[in-house]
């Protein structure tokens, strides 16, 4: 099961916009496509509201209610969580789950150092296949700082990697077909009997910095499968 987790906002009690549901879809549809023969089930989770309102973490609590929903449902499957922007970061902190065994953040939104006093976690990522991507031109998200939370989560899991799309933004539309190839690479790779790719291979296996920003290559994915 792969759940997918649109964007939001900062402070927000406002409900989701359409749109933040439209940007996932296309990521939602790769998945399916690619892994609906081997019983991949992808859902979207709607959020209460679109802010993550500070230490309430709302965005991080609908995830996590959307996990214990499927194993409410489907019983004890593999769960992925899967989110851009703020649910980039509402995937990595909802990673404790028990049922949650892969996390994929997209231009994942995070905030500056300090600015909540304290460190943004890593240690719910223990144990977890992680994979992080980002667009070097990302005006809205600061890719310095998911490298940053990367390198400390790397501490203390080493099943973590981070792609960097060189010239993309936040949308990562410049190199749509690349940054949708790695990730049903990665989701496939950490939730059947599929080995990675050897990129993504490499990545998982390199120490910092290599592995944390490792460059996603043009053409990512043209032949990586039968």
């Amino acid at each position: 099961m792969v759940l997918l987790l649109p964007d939001g906002a900062a402070e927000s009690e406002r409900r989701p916009s359409a749109l933040s549901f439209a940007r996932v879809f296309p990521l939602g549809r790769a998945l399916a496509r690619a892994g609906g023969g081997h019983g991949l089930v992808v859902h979207s989770v709607h959020y209460r509201t679109r802010g993550w309102n500070g230490r309430a973490a709302r965005l991080a609590a609908d995830a996590a209610r959307a996990a214990d929903e499927v194993t409410r449902q489907y019983g004890d499957v593999p769960i992925c969580l899967a989110g851009h922007g703020f649910g980039g970061r509402a995937a990595l902190h909802a990673a404790d789950h028990p049922g949650v065994g892969s996390v994929l953040a997209m231009a994942p939104w995070l905030p500056a150092d300090g600015r909540t006093g304290e460190p943004e976690p890593v240690k719910q990522l223990v144990g977890r296949q992680v994979l992080i991507v980002h667009g070097t031109n990302d005006a809205r998200t600061d890719p310095d700082l998911s490298y940053r939370l990367a390198e400390r989560a790397k501490k203390v899991n080493r099943n973590i990697c981070r792609f960097e799309v060189h010239t993309d933004g936040n949308a990562l539309r410049q190199h749509h077909a690349e940054v949708m190839a790695l990730a049903t690479d990665f989701v496939l790779g950490s939730m059947f009997p599929h080995p990675y790719s050897r990129p993504v291979a490499d990545a998982l296996a390199a120490p910092p910095p290599l592995g944390l920003r490792m460059p996603l290559a043009a053409g990512f994915g043209r032949s990586l499968r039968p």
